[in-house]
């Protein structure tokens, strides 16, 4: 089959893809030029009962636990639909923030119903690609054509409702998965019609070895880089210069909008300070952090040479100019032992205590081939054959994530041991997540509108209904 776009949205219980669900999928399959294929999904995924979902989620999208399960998927079931039938040869998932949202919460359900979490988005001709960072530099380098919503502050906003409604293009019911990406399409036909260069180049961008070509530090050379983590004043854009390794392979870029002087000095221990300084330290008035970021290969960068900056008033439209940027790069090239405790840095940056929670723990190592085997056959198997299934895994985070997925999917093919394992690890977890459930009810209690009521309500009926009795 020739290769399409599969646009989608999701919208879930909370924002953490370790511990939240999603509750409705949608999406559209269309072809190279933006025409549908296809009927578009529109499906709800059933909240399995040991999860209590985030009221500030609900109020917004007005999904219920409820409706999840009396119209829903089990995990099992949607798990399939996305492989057999969403995600199939050579397709390229493509979302709104997607590669740091969305795309998450598709690895961990997959993890958590024993597929590949991987696969989905790069085997077999598959790829993904995120039109945000395609939206923000195209804002910033290439705008001609296209309206750009502001706030009342006049800063840039970058959200899909604003740039649809600036547009004149509909989208009435915003945060609902199948109309954002009904809207989505719109604003990608829009953004491929007004610019089309810079939309084919971008695409390309999901194939991290394009991206290589560009950033690499065998020939180090500055670059024009797109991110949500630059200054929203210059439309997210700087001048980006290749530095030293990263984690995985992944390449460490300098900010030379910013002087290297003060940083240049800086020991090992006090780089690591400011790199990994938790989010609180971050926030304190007067805290300086270290102008570097990981640029990872396999996220569809939004990155291209300084020649783009020649055309159209670019270097103003970022707000940086040729000799910053030369005098900037010298003083790093002349420095080479920062880049080298940078690396330093990153290699032994400090570790946080693994996680116990097996559905926590995806990215803590790949699967031996003997496992693969096994998780195959545990995807495979039917409730009977499932129930009389005991593989002796070499990960040990895979035996209670296969109770968990008895537990959720099969519940009958439990044994009595089994169930009181679920129900410990099951009240355990809701009882974590109690305080910040009851503390978004009560934030909403006196300010929610009629149709919020409804899901407060069905929101505390949800809890009464899944919490043990010795939870309080």
């Amino acid at each position: 089959m020739p290769k399409s776009f599969f646009f989608y949205d999701l919208e879930t219980s909370g924002l953490s893809p370790q511990n939240d669900r999603i509750m409705q999928f949608a999406g559209q399959r269309t072809d190279l030029e933006l025409n549908p294929i296809g009927d578009p999904y529109n499906v709800l995924v059933a909240l399995s009962d040991d999860t209590l979902p985030s009221p500030d989620a609900l109020m917004v999208t007005g999904i219920t636990p409820q409706k999840t399960v009396e119209e829903g998927y089990s995990e099992a079931q949607f798990s399939r639909l996305l492989m057999e039938g969403v995600f199939t040869e050579d397709t390229i998932a493509v979302g709104f923030n997607n590669v740091r949202f969305d795309d998450e919460f598709i690895r961990h359900l997959f993890w958590r119903n024993f597929y590949d979490p991987y696969e989905w988005s790069w085997k077999d001709g598959r790829s993904r690609w995120d039109l945000l960072d395609v939206v923000r530099m195209t804002r910033a380098l290439r705008p001609g054509g296209i309206n750009w919503p502001v706030s009342s502050e006049g800063k840039p906003v970058n959200k899909l409702e604003a740039i649809t409604k600036e547009n004149g293009i509909a989208h009435d019911n915003a945060h609902d998965a199948y109309a954002d990406v009904v809207a989505l399409i719109e604003v990608a036909s829009l953004i491929r019609q007004k610019q089309p260069q810079l939309f084919d180049y971008l695409l390309k961008l999901r194939d991290k070895r394009e991206v290589q070509q560009l950033v690499n530090l065998d020939t180090k050379q500055a670059f024009v880089y797109t991110s949500g983590r630059y200054d929203g004043k210059y439309g997210c854009t700087t001048v980006a210069f290749p530095l030293t390794l990263g984690r995985n392979g992944n390449i460490v870029v300098y900010d030379l909008r910013v002087d290297p002087t003060p940083f240049i000095e800086l020991s090992t221990a006090e780089l690591q300070d400011r790199l990994f300084a938790p989010y609180d330290t971050r926030r304190k008035s007067g805290f300086v952090p270290v102008p570097v970021k990981e640029l990872q290969y396999n996220r569809a960068p939004a990155v291209a040479p300084l020649s783009v900056l020649g055309i159209d008033s670019g270097w103003e439209k970022i707000g940086l100019d040729q000799h910053t940027v030369k005098n900037h790069t010298q003083s790093l090239l002349a420095n080479p032992a920062f880049a080298e405790r940078l690396r330093t840095a990153y290699e032994t940056r400090p570790t946080f205590a693994a996680a116990i929670d097996p559905e926590a723990r995806l990215y803590e190592t790949f699967l031996s081939d003997s496992d693969k085997l096994r998780v195959e056959t545990v995807r495979n198997a039917t409730e009977q054959s499932l129930a009389d299934y005991h593989p002796e895994f070499y990960d040990d985070r895979l035996s209670p994530l296969l109770l968990h997925y008895k537990a959720r999917n099969f519940p009958r093919t439990l044994s009595e041991q089994e169930v009181v394992k679920w129900e410990e690890w099951r009240t355990e977890r809701l009882r974590a997540a109690l305080p910040r459930f009851m503390g978004g009810l009560a934030q909403y209690a006196t300010t929610a509108t009629t149709e919020q009521q409804f899901v407060l309500q069905e929101l505390q009926l949800w809890a009464e209904s899944i919490l043990p009795a010795y939870t309080d």
